[in-house]
């Protein structure tokens, strides 16, 4: 078959679509006698690669003499465990909104679209359904909370760009806990038709919280959105090392306790998904230091879906990631453990990093910054590189734009011992684990679309709500 042929007549059948790329061969295969699931916890690291997996579990033996919370619930066989792609309708290499949208709408959806289908189809989103189903829904994120991955389990939209609009949705939505960043989309003064959704949200009757000590007084009573960063959360490894963010910005585990705590008053259950959504963009700007403590961050959000979920006896956990970002991985040589021993003391992100560098800094001031909050040594060759990559503009500032992420990244590897194959999306299969009542029905191969199917019957939803 020609190439031009095979992705005109092939392509769809050849990822496992058939003709709209629906769940519906899913249904037959599950079991119905399997105990019914009152509450969801998916959980996704998202853009993690199995090479970041493995490093963050590395790092915490090493570092502090435990493994982390997913690879300590495979050496104690704890959950299922299975493979899953990751393609979307457009390609065998995904982004988050497809990759999301495949589980939120259970359909696969070309690469930049929410829940639209190749035909114009508009599935409903799965937190949607479980709402109608009397159950309380929500999203925690470290991203911002419009962004591509919760706003797959929750609206319809041609572009995941399309942020302005998805927070005026959820303010129509009225999901019960939605937290993360992006309050530049709510704010007057940073919305291009300056309307003020932090207002409209109040007035309506929702909670709207901005710091860790509002979201730990808030009660519950009334529906709860936290805004506390304008775009992204701080990367874990910068808000751990500054007081005044880690008195503000709260991590996603505690952002998952919370909305835990709210959800589970409900008598009929809740299903929440939980994003580790930083990951992501660590692994496209090579960034280790990021990379691998939000990976540990992230970590952390699954013990306290574990603690829940053990107590609890009633809730799925689903443990997953969209696609691998980047394929990171920790390579040979004679200096393999003290190379990486370096990642056990590192104060900052590379986006940090280069983030205080000005012009007129000096080759001296870059050595002496990377070498007291990473250990990183670098030459003076290297550092006059890393200068020569800022552009002064006409109004005399840098192009944030142009910091030079890869070259940093080139010159950690050699003293880090970590390397990556690019700084884009994979067409990876990916982890995918589960815990609790339903987990038994997981196969060993998933494709990603057959998730959505595979809650709401673990659920107990009714046929109606099952993508046909």
């Amino acid at each position: 078959m020609k190439r031009r042929e095979f992705f005109r007549n092939g392509f769809l059948t050849t990822l496992g679509l058939g003709a709209l790329g629906s769940a519906s061969a899913w249904g037959k295969e599950f079991s119905t006698n399997a105990a019914q699931a009152k509450n969801i916890i998916f959980l996704v690291s998202d853009g993690m690669s199995s090479g970041t997996l493995n490093m963050a579990d590395i790092l915490l033996r090493h570092k502090e003499g435990k493994p982390s919370q997913w690879i300590d619930l495979y050496e104690k066989n704890l959950v299922k465990r299975a493979l899953m792609d990751t393609a979307s309708a457009s390609s065998f290499v995904t982004d988050s909104a497809a990759a999301g949208s495949a589980w939120g709408g259970g359909m696969r959806v070309k690469n930049g679209s929410l829940n639209v289908g190749p035909n114009g189809e508009k599935p409903v989103p799965i937190l949607q359904k479980f709402k109608t189903m009397g159950k309380s829904v929500g999203c925690v994120t470290s991203v911002q909370i419009t962004h591509a991955t919760p706003a797959s389990f929750c609206v319809n939209n041609n572009s995941r760009n399309s942020m302005a609009d998805i927070a005026v949705d959820y303010l129509k939505l009225r999901f019960d806990v939605m937290m993360g960043g992006g309050l530049n989309f709510f704010d007057p003064k940073k919305r291009e038709d300056q309307r003020d959704l932090i207002q409209a949200y109040q007035q309506t009757g929702f909670d709207l919280v901005r710091t860790k000590s509002e979201m730990m007084k808030t009660k519950g009573d009334k529906p709860i959105m936290g805004l506390f960063a304008g775009d992204g959360l701080p990367y874990a490894i910068d808000r751990v090392n500054n007081p005044e963010l880690r008195e503000k910005v709260p991590s996603l585990a505690e952002m998952t306790q919370k909305a835990i705590e709210v959800l589970s008053k409900n008598q009929k259950g809740f299903v929440m998904q939980v994003e580790g959504g930083k990951v992501d963009w660590a692994a496209h700007g090579n960034d280790a230091p990021a990379l691998l403590y939000d990976q540990i961050d992230f970590d952390m959000a699954v013990g306290v879906a574990m603690d829940f979920a053990q107590k609890d006896k009633n809730t799925l956990v689903i443990i997953t990631t969209d696609h691998g970002n980047s394929n990171p991985g920790l390579f040979y040589s004679g200096q393999a453990n003290r190379n990486f021993e370096k990642m056990y003391a590192v104060k900052a992100s590379n986006e940090w990093i280069l983030n205080q560098i000005k012009p007129g800094f000096s080759n001296s001031q870059v050595i002496e910054l990377l070498e007291s909050h990473q250990n990183i040594v670098l030459k003076e060759e290297d550092a006059a590189a890393i200068l020569a990559s800022y552009k002064v503009g006409s109004d005399g500032m840098y192009n944030p734009q142009n910091l030079p992420f890869m070259p940093l990244a080139a010159m950690q590897s050699k003293q880090t011992g970590i390397y990556w194959a690019g700084s884009n999306h994979t067409a990876d299969y990916v982890e995918l684990a589960m815990f609790g009542p339903g987990s038994e029905n997981l196969k060993g191969f998933m494709k990603n679309f057959e998730l959505h199917n595979f809650m709401l019957q673990t659920c107990g939803a009714d046929a109606s709500l099952l993508m046909a």
